[in-house]
């Protein structure tokens, strides 16, 4: 690992949670770009200092990357404003200063929980029809990992993950409001095209890894390229810098960096 200067904070709307943190690494040339989205359920209290960690070393490890805030149930958040802020920070890179420094032609996203969930809605984005929040991405998706991601909004409703946080974030049920979660289910966005890579631990009793098997299961019958790692740890140690879990992700992303690599000097 390399050291790398201090976030720069960008503004990507006027609220004071539209924000997100550049961390450039070191080096001049354009940086494969990694954004990071933290969970909490979607819910005001928690907040971007759950990405700084991995943003940092993911910076240190030779990619740009952006740790996004956004507005959460409580403080503005929730349908539209949680998606349309995520869509905003991503479509905002190209406008960055320090852009140049940005390879935005196969950029990943990475989120833990709901920040999970996000990270899924951003790759598949593509899918959403006009008019619907998110829709018509200026920033693609090439890959996604989803780091004990809810990922199946109706299971998460009829299993109550975060004692009612679903129902919050989209102001109902499924049966109340179902253009909302037509537009916000990450597994009815499929296929989205992006290589993807859920990890899960085995003991996580806050988002239970059936989450990630499901979205898994019906990706790659949509014809999306998935794999599925099952780690023994809980919720929180998926986002450990020093843990196993995030050494998975870590090799993950480096595979794909090595290969893209070798792709591109195939070229002619």
């Amino acid at each position: 690992m390399t050291g790398v200067d201090a976030p720069a904070v960008h503004s990507y709307g006027p609220h004071p949670d539209q924000f997100l943190e550049l961390s450039l690494p070191a080096g001049s040339g354009p940086a494969p770009v990694v954004v990071v989205l933290h969970g909490g359920f979607w819910r005001a209290r928690y907040g971007v200092e759950l990405a700084r960690p991995l943003a940092a070393d993911l910076a240190g490890r030779g990619w740009a990357a952006v740790a996004v805030e956004y507005r959460r149930v409580g403080d503005g958040g929730g349908w539209p404003t949680t998606l349309q802020d995520v869509a905003a920070a991503l479509d905002a890179l190209p406008d960055l200063p320090g852009g140049e420094r940005l390879d935005l032609t196969d950029v990943t996203v990475v989120g833990h929980s709901a920040g999970g969930h996000l990270a899924a809605w951003a790759a598949g984005r593509g899918r959403l029809p006009d008019g619907a929040p998110g829709a018509g991405p200026r920033v693609p998706v090439g890959a996604a990992v989803l780091q004990a991601g809810v990922l199946d909004l109706t299971a998460a409703v009829d299993d109550d993950l975060g004692s009612g946080a679903t129902v919050a974030f989209l102001g109902g049920g499924p049966a109340d409001v179902p253009g909302r979660y037509a537009a916000a289910d990450p597994v009815r966005l499929l296929p989205t095209g992006a290589a993807v890579l859920c990890v899960h631990g085995a003991a996580d009793t806050t988002v239970p890894p059936v989450q990630s098997e499901r979205y898994a299961a019906a990706a790659r019958a949509a014809g999306d390229d998935v794999a599925v790692t099952v780690v023994p740890d809980d919720h929180m140690a998926v986002i450990d810098p020093a843990g196993a879990a995030w050494r998975h992700v870590l090799d993950w992303l480096a595979g794909r960096r090595t290969a893209r690599a070798g792709r591109t000097t195939l070229e002619p």
